[in-house]
């Protein structure tokens, strides 16, 4: 275990600044929780409409001081208004954004095909994402960190609330839930969270003292230079990126006595991520 996490750090040491990509600080929201910083990235490109209203709640104020209400350990974490007593300008239901259509000249990168979700899967503009041939379609993968609205059981039925994805196996979840955004900073943060009792089906935590809190939540633009974090994600088509796949795909290091059959999952190779 040791020599592979030194293999690892090895190899992203090595790896020089032009294959690094600095997320466009007005996609990023800064989310402050009594449990630390969490920097989410917004998918616009996938589902402007929730990520817009995704901006506007945090510009609002809305998020500021709600909490995490519910939080299912290898499942998801749902923040926002349990209540729904908060009042806001921005309450009304969204028409889904599941998938999108695949542009003539897509940003897809693929990786994978099949996937055992999807007929291929791969990067899209740096997020986890699926891709049909035949019916032209796009969507973000339900992948750790991946930042979705919450619903009800009708699909145009999103309003404020969200959650960020803390399991590995919430793959059923995409083409079925608006995904706006991945956390790319602070996951640890939520991987901490307050979680329901296991004996509470819903994962609804009931005693909203024993809830982690949201303290605010800002736009990066609307935080002061100085308390802002240079994160930088690796770019899909680096070399980095590519080689990490390569090996991936190969297990070719002698740790490895099983070397698998060349498939990826693509939750599990998310582009790294690193703070200057």
């Amino acid at each position: 275990m040791c020599f592979l996490f030194t293999f690892l750090s090895s190899e992203l040491a090595a790896q020089d600044d032009n294959q690094w990509r600095t997320p466009n600080s007005k996609d990023l929201v800064y989310l402050q929780t009594d449990k630390g910083l969490v920097i989410i990235e917004l998918a616009s490109f996938m589902a402007p409409k929730h990520a817009k209203r995704f901006e506007n709640l945090v510009n609002e104020g809305f998020y500021d001081g709600l909490d995490f209400y519910r939080v299912i350990d290898g499942f998801v974490a749902q923040g926002g208004d349990m209540s729904g007593e908060k009042s806001s300008k921005f309450k009304s239901p969204l028409k889904a954004e599941f998938t999108r259509s695949a542009p003539e000249k897509s940003n897809f990168q693929l990786e994978q095909s099949p996937d055992f979700m999807a007929p291929q899967t791969g990067f899209l503009y740096g997020f986890p994402a699926g891709h049909d041939p035949e019916t032209k379609e796009e969507w973000l993968l339900h992948c750790p960190g991946t930042v979705a609205m919450a619903r009800s059981s009708e699909k145009d039925s999103a309003t404020t609330d969200f959650y960020i994805v803390v399991g590995q196996a919430t793959r059923h979840l995409d083409r079925n839930m608006s995904t706006f955004g991945k956390v790319i900073f602070g996951m640890p943060v939520i991987q901490s969270l307050s979680r329901a009792s296991i004996n509470v089906a819903s994962g609804v935590i009931e005693d909203e003292s024993s809830r982690s809190k949201i303290l605010w939540a800002k736009m990066a633009n609307n935080v002061p230079g100085e308390q802002r974090i240079n994160v930088q994600v690796l770019k899909q088509n680096s070399e980095a990126a590519q080689n990490r796949l390569k090996s991936a795909r190969k297990l070719d290091n002698e740790f490895f006595h099983f070397k698998g059959n060349g498939n990826l999952d693509m939750c599990y190779y998310q582009l790294k991520t690193r703070t200057l």
